[in-house]
């Protein structure tokens, strides 16, 4: 029996081992040189195709020469696309080949200023929500008041508890209620009530459509800014470490209708700096 337990033991350590390991690997840094200057990103382990994607393309040299070609204030600075590569004044920018890479939304990334995401056709043809394979984006933003959060936060999830609470709470079972309450029959009466109670609860703290902003997010809208409404949309796979002045110079440019600067912002090169 002891030697049974030893090795259940051992076996326990020995699978635990490269989950520990992987967990405490450092993230990769790349450093995206433009003509006005430098901005440094981590990329998140969690998120290994993109991350993974990202290098590869960087390393390729992909990026050189791009353009971060789209600027739209208090939103988001996009660039990377290759037909973005000597454009000249005027030209649309931003239809690639088309070729996607499957998301990796992830709760606890979300679009804080500074989030490195990717953009993605809309759902209406993109219902698995796949990245664009070489576009990226900045958030830039803007900063929520707590109650601005907190409007938000109502706005979503007060017709998912309706729309659950209507579901298990239906006239027929408000009828059977009103008759045991009349009728006095208190068991009865609890029994069902409790059951309709219970089914909300479950369904309620199941759902995955429904807003819910911890404090650490909180604290990153409020005080940094952000764009909430892209969470759970888009994937965020890393995030700006160094160069928000950088980032802000960018998202303050003049752009024509298209929300192209009409400075181009030229990327010069992507490495992988760690």
């Amino acid at each position: 029996m002891y030697k049974l337990l030893t090795l259940s033991l051992l076996s326990l350590t020995l699978t635990l081992l490269p989950l520990t390991s992987k967990s405490q690997e450092k993230e990769p840094v790349v450093l995206i040189e433009t003509n006005m200057g430098n901005l440094k990103a981590k990329l998140y382990n969690d998120t290994p195709l993109h991350r993974d994607n990202f290098i590869r393309l960087a390393k390729s040299g992909h990026y050189n020469g791009t353009l971060f070609y789209r600027v739209v204030k208090n939103f988001v600075v996009q660039g990377g696309s290759s037909d973005s590569r000597n454009a000249i004044a005027g030209q649309a920018i931003g239809y690639g080949k088309g070729v996607t890479i499957d998301a990796e939304i992830k709760p606890h990334h979300y679009h804080k200023k500074g989030a490195l995401a990717a953009p993605r056709q809309p759902d209406r043809v993109n219902v698995f929500k796949e990245s664009d394979i070489a576009q990226f984006y900045f958030v830039v933003g803007k900063k929520y008041t707590p109650e601005e959060l907190d409007k938000i936060e109502k706005s979503i999830n007060n017709p998912i508890k309706k729309a659950i609470q209507k579901k298990y709470y239906t006239p027929e079972k408000k009828a059977i209620l009103d008759t045991l309450r009349a009728q006095k029959k208190v068991p009865e009466f609890r029994a069902i009530a409790e059951k309709i109670k219970s089914d909300i609860n479950f369904e309620w703290e199941n759902n995955t459509d429904k807003l819910y902003m911890d404090d650490e997010k909180r604290k990153a809208y409020t005080t940094i800014g952000g764009v909430h409404h892209l969470d759970k949309e888009y994937t965020v796979f890393g995030e700006l470490i160094e160069g928000f002045d950088v980032l802000d110079k960018i998202a303050a440019l003049p752009t024509d209708r298209q929300d192209r600067p009409f400075k181009d912002v030229r990327i010069i090169s992507v490495k992988i700096i760690k």
